[in-house]
């Protein structure tokens, strides 16, 4: 089974990454972007036996660092 970890920081945590990619779309001359917020995608190749519950586990110790960052997990086949 494929599941996509769609991981963000959470709101009101500084994001410098965004910051540099809404400046340098200025740069080129892109008007009309109001904010930008960079995350990252990780895709997983899991067994069908693998719970909801495991998965959730592994954003919690893993993948997503709590403090500053939400998650969403989306089962894709």
């Amino acid at each position: 089974m494929k599941v996509r970890v769609n991981v963000s920081l959470k709101p009101g945590v500084l994001d410098p990454q965004g910051r540099a990619i809404h400046h340098s779309l200025e740069s080129l001359g892109f008007d009309g972007v109001n904010d930008v917020r960079a995350g990252r995608l990780i895709e997983l190749d899991v067994d069908d036996s693998v719970s909801d519950g495991a998965l959730d586990e592994m954003c919690r110790k893993l993948l997503a660092n709590m403090v500053i960052e939400n998650y969403q997990i989306e089962k894709v086949g």
